[in-house]
């Protein structure tokens, strides 16, 4: 098997990035790997692809994908241990109680036409009042 169907298999979906959103790439891949998680198509434990091979699957610049982990790791949905690669992890009530109330206001923004860069600004306003 390749290192492009390897990271297929481990990343099954047929998700791509949307190349013609405002929303960069390495965001997009960010939130598609949380939504896994938290619906369970990712389970604790799932091994990532390595960040080449899911670049190349994706058709995105490695860096992209790196970004996204760092990201998912410094959030705690990910861990990264060296050559054993990139692992889901166990998600707690505090995080799953978190992305109900963030999908929550997902949906209210965009019912209302807000763009995901107003919907952020948003938050980002009523986290610094809090």
């Amino acid at each position: 098997m390749s290192p492009v169907e390897a990271a297929a298999a481990a990343y099954p979906g047929g998700w791509k990035p949307n190349t013609g959103s405002s929303v960069p790439l390495f965001e997009q891949l960010r939130l598609n790997i949380i939504e896994r998680a938290d619906d369970g198509s990712l389970a604790p434990g799932t091994r990532l692809p390595a960040v080449r091979s899911l670049a190349a699957e994706l058709g995105v610049a490695p860096h992209t994908v790196a970004r996204a982990y760092k990201e998912l790791e410094a959030a705690g949905v990910v861990a990264t241990r060296g050559r054993n690669g990139t692992v889901v992890c166990p998600r707690d009530e505090a995080w799953d109680s978190l992305s109900a109330a963030a999908a929550d206001f997902a949906a209210a923004a965009r019912a209302q036409g807000a763009s995901f860069a107003e919907a952020v600004q948003l938050l980002a306003a009523a986290y610094d009042r809090h």
